[in-house]
């Protein structure tokens, strides 16, 4: 199979898998504990810790279970804690649903949410958002890179716009993290970040954070400095910090989607979702008059794994949230695919896909 799915989930790397291994074999003593095991393992966390602290150019990080967990302590931790100072939060209409649907559970606690409009492309508007801040918006929550689209949303410029004010910037960097730098001068106040999507493991991410205040979600024993109780997993933090120091921007990727843009352009029919200047590693496509689910299953027997959409609502037969937001037309949206590129993927595999989408067109058209 040729696998080009890698904005849902990446393979894990054989370096990360032997550090996991090695972790769970050698240190699977809690962290917490006071015996000499308990010291080594802590020691191990806190090493991982520090290099994923000095990778990401953060002062804080916090273990987590992934990217929807990061996202859900970003938001509730840091609303909560600064509700003193005001209840207004700014958000986008495609960002990921870890973080609209939280935003709507603030919203029953009483804060007031402002979301965004995006133009065809999936960009937000600076003059929008600095026209929606006020004195009482304790937070802005943007994603770097959307997850369907690949559209890259102007951090930096942001972090300009938010600088004269306290409000806070959190960033959703789950598919941009090894892929696209951020500027080390526009860091958000925090930082999401899933481990599967950089051929690390499922169920490790971290939320990284510069000096601020932070309400806990989790309650328990107090670990992670009391913001995210439970035995922390040693495994996935060592495992975390492999995968993150060997993630690094693909120049081949660029190529790759500059020469699918180039070839799905030939094809009538076919509309190239995904704006110019989106993320390399992203490129949504939609075909004409033909759902997505049809594509994603010719595409299979030709054994070429691609996805409709995002995987968390890949499954639901409505268009997602995104393809609603940036307006695609109806005779296209209900067709929308997304190829992504991960570590493992070659210029084989681009060749292949040009070859199975040709065949699979012959058939649908």
């Amino acid at each position: 199979m040729i696998y080009l799915d890698n904005s849902a989930t990446t393979k894990p790397r054989t370096e990360v898998l032997e550090t996991f291994m090695k972790a769970n074999e050698q240190y699977y003593a809690n962290p917490a504990s006071l015996h000499q095991m308990g010291n080594e393992a802590e020691d191990l966390l806190e090493n991982a810790r520090e290099q994923i602290k000095r990778i990401l150019n953060m002062e804080h990080v916090i273990f987590t279970s992934g990217g929807t967990e990061s996202n859900n302590l970003a938001l509730f931790g840091a609303a909560r804690a600064n509700r003193h100072r005001g209840k207004h939060i700014i958000s986008s209409a495609t960002e990921h649903p870890s973080v609209l649907n939280s935003l709507k559970e603030l919203e029953k606690e009483g804060f007031e949410i402002t979301i965004l409009n995006v133009n065809s492309s999936g960009e937000i508007s600076l003059d929008e958002l600095k026209n929606a801040l006020r004195n009482d918006t304790i937070l802005v929550s943007l994603m770097h890179v959307n997850n369907e689209i690949g559209t890259i949303h102007p951090i930096a410029e942001v972090k300009a716009l938010l600088q004269e004010s306290r409000t806070l910037l959190h960033v959703d960097a789950v598919q941009s993290i090894g892929k696209i730098q951020l500027n080390a001068n526009s860091m958000p106040d925090l930082l999401t970040v899933s481990g599967h999507k950089i051929h690390g493991l499922k169920g490790s991410g971290v939320l990284a954070f510069n000096q601020l205040e932070l309400s806990a979600v989790q309650f328990g024993g107090g670990q992670e400095s009391g913001l995210r109780s439970g035995t922390v997993s040693v495994p996935h933090a060592a495992a975390f910090a492999k995968a993150l120091r060997l993630a690094e921007p693909n120049p081949a990727f660029a190529d790759w989607n500059k020469e699918l843009r180039e070839f799905f352009s030939e094809f009538a029919g076919v509309k190239v979702v995904s704006p110019n200047g989106a993320a390399p590693h992203i490129l949504a496509v939609a075909v004409k008059g033909v759902k997505g689910e049809i594509l994603v299953s010719g595409l299979q027997t030709e054994s070429v794994i691609v996805s409709t959409s995002s995987a968390c609502s890949s499954k639901n037969k409505k268009a997602s949230h995104v393809i609603e937001a940036i307006g695609l037309s109806r005779e296209y949206k209900d067709g929308v695919m997304r190829i992504s590129f991960g570590a493992f993927t070659t210029a084989e595999d681009i060749a292949r896909l040009k070859e199975a989408f040709t065949n699979m067109h012959k058939l649908i058209k």
